[in-house]
């Protein structure tokens, strides 16, 4: 069996690599797929087959899945530009006669109001027309994402936002990776979609209370409005378009976009989830 990921190179591709090998496939059945030509070396290094796949560009996918039955699609960095990028991917896998093509979208991606969704949708409606065997792993989100947060409450002892008493039912990054590698490892997955989140959806008055408990140190929870959220992004040199998509993005929190906890991950990976003050405790270390 042949597993190609694409989108290897980044943080996630790296840690389902990881996961796979520690499930026992064997490096040489694992093609990865990306741009950074240093972490390709690194990854031929430990006996993986690599090729550099720039997905702006079709003509560079051309053949590279001749002979691979599973294929991860991660999906790209690049907000506006995804789906084109998804597309390529996708009709190579048509071409190469894949037997199963995994997608990592967006939590509760049919119905959610969460910005990021619609492209999220679009390419699950352009894989699902394309005909090929396929598992969505629609992916809530990452506590690493909170790490810029968790530092400012290192050195402020106050984290500052609009969530509000929003729920954020967050997991590491590893074990978003580590259900892919079961996905992709295992048999039965076909035709499924995954609600995959953490166990248990924290406030961020339990986010600055867990940073306490690591820290040492007093922190706390400040409530802002949209309005003084605004400011405080543009004031940090954060331009108005991104900013207005942050601010749009804690309003999807604050609305609970991001709270289900249906307990799939966990299922998955045969564990509960790692524990928010577990994942900072990392962050200290």
């Amino acid at each position: 069996m042949t597993i190609a990921i694409f989108g290897a190179t980044g943080q996630l591709g790296g840690l389902t690599i990881d996961a796979l090998i520690g499930r026992g496939v064997a490096p040489g059945d694992v093609l990865a797929l990306g741009r950074n030509q240093d972490r390709l070396a690194e990854f031929a290094g430990r006996g993986l087959r690599t090729a550099r796949v720039d997905l702006n560009d079709a003509a560079t996918t051309a053949g590279v899945l001749d002979g691979v039955e599973k294929v991860l699609l991660i999906s790209m960095s690049e907000p506006g530009r995804r789906v084109a990028q998804h597309t390529n991917a996708v009709e190579a896998a048509q071409t190469a006669g894949v037997r199963q093509m995994v997608y990592t979208s967006v939590l509760k991606a049919p119905t959610t109001i969460l910005a990021l969704a619609p492209e999220h949708r679009a390419t699950e409606e352009l894989i699902t027309a394309s005909g090929l065997p396929t598992t969505f792993l629609r992916h809530g989100w990452y506590t690493e994402n909170h790490r810029q947060e968790f530092d400012a409450a290192r050195q402020t002892g106050v984290v500052a936002n609009s969530v509000d008493s929003g729920r954020i039912a967050s997991a590491p990054r590893r074990d978003y990776a580590e259900a892919a590698a079961v996905v992709l490892s295992t048999p039965g997955h076909e035709g499924k979609a995954y609600e995959l989140s953490g166990d248990t959806a924290w406030t961020y008055t339990e986010f600055a209370a867990a940073a306490q408990e690591v820290l040492g140190t007093p922190v706390r929870y400040e409530v802002l409005t949209p309005e003084e959220e605004q400011k405080q992004l543009i004031g940090l040199g954060i331009d108005e378009v991104t900013a207005g998509f942050l601010g749009t993005l804690n309003a999807n929190m604050r609305d609970g976009a991001l709270a289900p906890a249906p307990g799939e991950l966990s299922k998955l990976i045969g564990r509960p989830t790692e524990p928010l003050i577990e994942t900072m405790r990392s962050w200290v270390r």
